[in-house]
């Protein structure tokens, strides 16, 4: 019986990558379940295969646990579609979502039919590249609270954890830099009011 060698990647993380050989009679549910069981993804989510061109635009839905409105326009379902009544190319496409809810997207490729080899159980994985992203909502994404948690501690930081917010050096500083400014602005005030002086009437002249 011929074998289908699927290359699978993620559409947003190309560089991790899985091949996955399953019989031609095996369905596109074999298929999905072959796929998350080298992800670790849990397969019993909805999800959908699509018959893809070069492009990997969408043609033809295949469904996984379809929403109402998808089974009532009478979509092709995964376990009722073998594989080989939808391969047309020797390098056949399709474009995978997996969980809309929150979803992933992967490419699926055919790179090789071959022949069935004694002693093989399929769908078999025949190689891994990568790991694969933990899915939302178990990944470690920062949320908004770990964000203003570490803002908070650049803020922290940056006071130089005193008293007051300011480091003792810096206080010095600024102490001698009021002392300095309150000499100069003494002497300034002088020159100003000497530059000035024979102008008491100044205002008088309007």
């Amino acid at each position: 019986m011929a074998i289908y060698r699927f290359r699978v990647t993620f559409e947003d993380y190309d560089d991790i990558i899985r091949e996955i050989d399953v019989l031609s009679t095996h369905t596109f549910l074999d298929l999905h379940h072959a796929i998350h069981q080298s992800t670790g993804y849990n397969p019993e989510v909805s999800s959908s295969f699509y018959i893809s061109n070069d492009q990997w635009m969408k043609g033809e839905e295949i469904a996984y646990l379809p929403s109402k409105r998808k089974e009532e326009r009478g979509i092709a379902l995964m376990e009722n579609s073998k594989l080989n009544k939808f391969i047309d190319d020797p390098h056949q496409k399709f474009y995978y979502t997996y969980n809309f809810d929150r979803p992933f997207d992967f490419h699926v490729q055919l790179i090789k039919i071959l022949k069935e080899e004694n002693g093989k159980t399929y769908p078999l994985t025949v190689k891994t590249v990568g790991l694969a992203p933990k899915p939302f909502g178990a990944a470690v994404i920062p949320t908004e609270a770990s964000a203003l948690k570490k803002e908070d501690k650049e803020d922290y930081d940056f006071l130089n954890e005193t008293e007051y917010g300011i480091d003792e050096a810096e206080d010095m500083d600024l102490d001698l830099m009021d002392d300095e400014e309150t000499q100069d602005g003494s002497e300034e005030k002088d020159d100003f009011s000497g530059e000035f002086s024979d102008n008491e009437n100044y205002e008088d002249d309007y």
